[in-house]
């Protein structure tokens, strides 16, 4: 089997694939479109870093290509949608360079403790200026982290290590995680508020784009240390650069940039108290060794075993059975995502139960399809049936699964449950409708409801009054926002009423609040599929 090598990856990785029997090894670095498109032809696999880009013609053209594995964390540079067509398993190393990037962090730590750079250029002009270069210890100060992943653990221990107390925002980690690590789970106001230093370990999301701007850092202590090794654009660089300026943040050191490279006239190329390095976060030779095994040991288990490692975009079941389960996929991924918008987000158990018919096929893709849901909002990362098990958890989520042969009201239902560290229980459930087997909600919380899932979803909880749904409405017209459907329920006349308005596009924010504050309304969800 051919394996096209087209950008350079560590001898470690190159090597072992020639170890193997049976592969023939094509090392084709920097390779134009068209001789590309010509080795690939009868490639098994092609590994890429950052430089080629597989794309949809590339793919067309390799009728024998079973992998494409990118010798690093983001896949930007391949066509994922066209591999998935072809059935083509997709694959990374995510965990390569996560102690390089944390010790980037920590460099860049004692850098702004620490005024090492400005005293080496100042010494390296002829001078000698101890007092000018005063500093602080990270020793005794309080760490804030923002995002509890596989870099921010390693730096929460060994900041651990620097006698510091660590302080973690994470909005989807559940707490038992933090007490593992042994740092407190705050919230981000919190956070801000009272740590002395912030490193930043998030991907970037909508969520997450510009977390850290004006408002955040006005909050913050004054002479606070910011560190950003995770993603450009979580830090609103415009207002980092008034604060590094008026000295409300002391120092601050950057490897991620809004705009990369960075332009030359951006001001934060002049800022004495700001150190800056040009992405390195995974490069030591070590990490490229890591990352370059990795790959080929995902490339050669995948060709030889069939075993998938660090997949993006398949799953392992048969074909045929995935067939019979697509319209439940569709209903699973949708139950997840509805339930992530409404539920406490520190969830520590989701608990599936499949009844029916269902139930004699491999129920494995629906519970990852709900999972999968689950997460889209969550993860920078993409998350599909082979990987979001791996995010669950990561997230501290114990995920029980089981099938039950009771009596249910319906053919086939698919209910999921998750359970906060309230111990507070939110739970939907959903099955297919019609001879178009249509997915649709029939019941929350415990809640006869049905509803569609296309639109968005308006959920509800008030008093049970007269002229609740004509406020509603009222303020849904006013924003030309049309109902498509609507269901309700309460418990008792007089009691809490639920209501789910499915909606054909999504009310703004001043609708929402003036829905929101009404005195008999409890809670309000908007949901987006």
């Amino acid at each position: 089997m051919k394996i096209l090598i087209a950008d350079k990856i560590s001898a470690a990785g190159i090597e072992y694939l020639k170890d193997q029997p049976d592969f023939q090894v094509v090392e084709a670095f920097g390779s134009g479109v068209d001789r590309l498109n010509s080795l690939a032809s009868d490639a098994a696999a092609i590994i890429v870093r950052s430089e080629t880009k597989v794309t949809a013609e590339v793919i067309a053209e390799a009728h024998s290509l079973k992998v494409i594995a990118r010798a690093g964390v983001g896949v930007d540079n391949v066509d994922i949608d066209a591999a998935t067509q072809r059935g083509i398993v997709v694959m990374n190393a995510p965990s390569g360079n996560t102690n390089a990037t944390a010790e980037l962090t920590f460099t860049h730590m004692l850098c702004a403790a620490r005024p090492i750079c400005r005293a080496d250029a100042s010494m390296k002009q002829g001078h000698w200026e101890r007092k000018a270069f005063s500093g602080s210890e990270l020793y005794g100060k309080t760490l804030g982290i923002l995002g509890l992943g596989r870099v921010g653990s390693i730096v929460a221990e060994r900041a651990k290590a620097f006698g510091m107390s660590v302080l973690a925002y994470d909005p989807y980690l559940a707490p038992e995680r933090g007490q593992a690590l042994d740092v407190e789970s705050v919230d981000i106001e919190q956070l801000v508020e009272r740590v002395d230093y912030i490193s930043i370990h998030m991907p970037l999301t909508e969520k997450t784009r510009g977390l850290i701007d004006s408002s955040a850092i006005e909050k913050m202590k004054d002479g606070v240390r910011l560190i950003n090794c995770a993603r450009g654009g979580i830090v609103v660089e415009a207002d980092l650069i008034s604060a590094l300026k008026s000295g409300k943040i002391a120092s601050a050191g950057l490897d991620v940039y809004e705009e990369e490279p960075v332009p030359q006239d951006s001001e934060l190329l002049a800022l004495p108290n700001l150190v800056l390095t040009p992405h390195l976060g995974a490069s030591t030779r070590e990490a490229q060794d890591s990352v370059g095994l990795e790959v080929a040991r995902g490339v050669a288990d995948l060709l030889k075993e069939g075993i998938i490692r660090n997949a993006l975009n398949m799953s392992s079941v048969d074909a045929g059975v995935l067939k019979i389960l697509g319209p439940y996929l569709e209903l699973g991924e949708k139950l997840g995502l509805i339930l992530q918008q409404i539920v406490s987000p520190h969830v520590q158990k989701m608990r599936i139960t499949f009844w029916g018919k269902i139930i004699e096929q491999d129920t494995l893709p629906l519970t990852r399809s709900i999972q999968r849901g689950y997460l889209r909002n969550i993860s920078g990362e993409n998350v599909n049936d082979v990987n979001a098990p791996h995010f669950m958890k990561r997230l501290g989520i114990k995920v029980i699964v089981t099938q039950s042969s009771s009596e249910c009201d319906f053919t086939e239902l698919v209910r999921v449950e998750a359970v906060g560290p309230d111990k507070k229980l939110t739970s939907i459930e959903g099955t297919l409708v019609g001879k178009k087997q249509v997915p649709r909600i029939v019941r929350l919380n415990g809640r006869d409801v049905e509803s569609g899932l296309e639109g968005s979803l308006l959920i509800l909880e008030n008093e049970d009054m007269p002229g609740m749904v004509g406020m509603v409405g009222t303020v849904l017209g006013r924003e030309t926002v049309n109902i498509a459907g609507m269901s309700l329920s309460r418990n008792t006349l007089g009691g809490l009423a639920l209501t789910i308005l499915q909606l054909d596009s999504s009310p703004g924010e001043k609708a929402l609040c003036e829905i929101a504050s009404h005195e008999a309304i409890k809670e309000t969800h908007l949901v987006d599929f």
